[in-house]
């Protein structure tokens, strides 16, 4: 069976201790590619680190960008850096994850709304696609994007999809992927299952978050990219699909997205 973790944040201390063990268990898994997110202070290592993980590892690719937390550190310096980042490396395949989070507003909204709508431009300038964080902000989210990002290319991800069925059907009109993580698998996510019942299966991808968001059975652990196949299994019979073919199909959605030849 083959399967892709689109989104991963294993350069994060939290998988100091076993990193290398948490990639084969990966790969034992059947994951033949990760899309690892940097995240955190864009004036420190955060961003560098994630690209560095990209280049030591085989299938494992980087995105690299201010998330809507930081958005307050993000100046002329903070820009300066990520360009330099997303030219200095063939692994840097996505911007991001960028976007909104009024549910914990750790950036002041209007900070967060211009670092957005700016990042997108920057994307947009160097042909990189976006990967979106949004949250408890789908009204806002899909304006900035439409506005910035008018036409299907180079187009995005919703990470760790969490809105309202009208939210994906705007975004899927934008040319986006929707990618669905461990949380569709929790006891009160019927909203959420509603939701990946009706996306498209050429639209549709799989990822883990980790360390966040363990799906079942395995919650109260760690997450890590091994357990993106509970989330395949999950969905899978969600859709009336085998594992495999849910497998299938969103890793070549995956490959087809970012132009890749997965091994």
């Amino acid at each position: 069976m083959l399967f892709v973790d689109s989104h991963a944040h294993i350069d994060g201390e939290e998988f100091d201790a076993d990193r290398d063990e948490v990639v084969a268990r990966a790969r034992e898994a059947g994951v033949r590619a990760i899309l690892n997110v940097g995240t955190g202070d864009p004036h420190g290592e955060n961003l560098k680190r994630a690209v560095a993980l990209a280049e030591k590892y085989e299938g494992i690719y980087a995105a690299v960008g201010v998330h809507p937390h930081d958005a307050r550190l993000f100046d002329e310096s903070a820009e300066a850096r990520l360009l330099k980042l997303v030219k200095s490396s063939e692994r840097v395949i996505a911007w991001g994850e960028i976007g909104l989070d009024f549910h914990y507003d750790n950036s002041p909204r209007d900070v967060q709304r211009a670092v957005f709508a700016r990042q997108l431009r920057l994307a947009r300038e160097v042909g990189l696609p976006v990967v979106i964080h949004s949250r408890e902000a789908d009204k806002e989210t899909v304006e900035i994007l439409r506005e910035e990002l008018p036409s299907a290319k180079p187009g995005g991800i919703m990470h760790c999809f969490g809105g309202s069925a009208a939210m994906a059907e705007s975004v899927l009109e934008l040319g986006f992927m929707i990618s669905f993580a461990g949380n569709v698998t929790f006891k009160k996510a019927e909203p959420l299952r509603e939701v990946a019942r009706s996306v498209p299966l050429d639209c549709l991808l799989i990822e883990t978050d980790c360390p966040f968001l363990t799906p079942v059975p395995f919650r109260g652990r760690r997450n890590e990219p091994a357990y993106v196949v509970e989330t395949a299994r999950f969905l899978a019979e969600l859709r009336g699909l085998d594992v495999s073919e849910l497998g299938r199909v969103t890793s070549a959605n995956f490959a087809r997205f970012f132009g890749l030849k997965l091994s």
